[in-house]
């Protein structure tokens, strides 16, 4: 008997996870140096310092935040793999043009006009949203997001060893060419069969959310994976600064920050799929539950935090509730969104995680500038409990349980 042969959908699976691998190790390569970079480029006072650093990380994920919705519209009228590539190229060229900054305001307007070329994730994730059978969804989801969370896992520790020996501008050339890589395993080997919509047909938000039988449910997890991103990326403007601290300006702090900032992909990057397992045989609400409770557990002593080794060990902690988070999210939205407008959905939760990326590392560096570094875990442990309020309110007023949405 002859093997059946493998489907499209999951060729396009891998393809993509390629891909999703590229851009999480290149911009988390580059991502956690960033404030050293910045301090490289003057002689800033702390204050000044960290509103740089939150500034340069916000920028990219404020333009996202904006044009994204555009995108989506676009992606439904066109297809994802044009988007794919639009997404690839642009961040080729605006990653190489990082790593060419002249001083801090060139970095800031370059990071914002990169977020307007960015979104390769999120298509990925709406391009196969659209193809993978029902029950597959969760593993599915799971194992695309281990492509993006393996990048960040390689990349800072890379980025980390290659910056304290070549400088911090190598790692934003090695993204620029990584995406580069990127955009030719996408043309090469994704294969899209697309039905666009009807020439004159609604485009709007309303339309996309027609047909939705759990609105409640879709716009938490839109709101849950803002919140989420807030409080993840809440350390990024402070991570480097912060290691520097606890090692009291000795060692390799570069290095040091890398290993620190991948150590949640670490957790992540096993547990993740098996997560998603199990949320397609007991329903993603009580895995999206358990992540966010146990991440205000993680999130909350490291406010007291002494010593790199202890933020280590809790950074890998986290990893294990961050897997049980936004793959969820994906898996809910995969399962509610009809085919026809999957991809607005899809942009529109990536405009509110921008979104959420802004605001986090802007209160992050306004906390580290006026209180602590330290400060910022009380406050990501507060946007947690938010979170955690905000998804079981909508799942009690949408009168949803866990069989509804795994069978919906």
């Amino acid at each position: 008997m002859t093997k059946s042969a493998t489907p499209q959908w999951k060729k396009n699976m891998w393809a993509l996870w390629f891909g999703n691998f590229a851009t999480g190790a290149g911009a988390s390569m580059s991502m956690p140096f960033l404030p050293l970079f910045i301090s490289t480029m003057g002689n800033f006072p702390k204050w000044e310092l960290t509103l740089y650093a939150g500034l340069a990380f916000s920028g990219v994920f404020l333009s996202q935040a904006i044009v994204s919705p555009l995108w989506g519209n676009l992606a439904d009228k066109t297809g994802r793999k044009p988007m794919l590539l639009r997404a690839a190229i642009g961040m080729t060229i605006s990653a190489t043009l990082t790593g060419l900054s002249p001083n801090v305001w060139f970095l800031i307007i370059i990071r914002f006009i990169q977020g307007t070329f960015s979104g390769y994730i999120n298509n990925a994730y709406a391009l196969i949203a659209s193809e993978v059978p029902t029950k597959d969804s969760g593993k599915t989801m799971g194992t695309l997001t281990t492509g993006n969370v393996g990048g960040q896992l390689i990349g800072p520790i890379i980025g980390g060893y290659l910056s304290g020996i070549f400088g911090y501008r190598l790692p934003f050339y090695m993204f620029g060419f990584m995406m580069f890589l990127a955009s030719l395993s996408t043309w090469f080997f994704v294969k899209e069969d697309f039905t666009p919509i009807k020439k004159g047909a609604k485009t709007g938000m309303r339309d996309a959310f027609k047909g939705i039988v759990h609105k409640r449910v879709v716009w938490a997890m839109i709101i849950s994976s803002m919140l989420v991103m807030a409080a993840t990326t809440s350390i990024n403007p402070i991570i480097s600064l912060f290691v520097k601290e606890l090692m009291h300006n000795h060692g390799n702090i570069a290095f040091t920050s890398g290993v620190i900032a991948a150590l949640p992909g670490i957790a992540t990057i096993f547990v993740a799929p098996s997560l998603g397992r199990l949320g397609d045989h007991i329903g993603p609400e009580k895995i999206l539950l358990v992540g966010l409770l146990f991440s205000a557990v993680i999130y909350f002593p490291m406010f007291f935090t002494a010593g790199v080794v202890m933020l280590g060990i809790l950074r890998f902690l986290i990893g294990i509730a961050n897997a049980a988070l936004l793959p969820i999210t994906q898996t809910v939205m995969t399962l509610e969104a009809p085919a026809r407008s999957v991809s607005r959905i899809f942009s529109y939760n990536q405009s509110f995680q921008a979104m959420g990326a802004v605001v986090g590392p802007m209160l992050a560096s306004g906390v580290a500038g006026i209180l602590d570094y330290r400060y910022v875990f009380l406050m990501t442990t507060l946007l947690v409990v938010v979170n955690i309020i905000v998804v079981v309110v909508a799942y009690k007023k949408d009168n949803v349980n866990v069989v509804d949405i795994s069978n919906s």
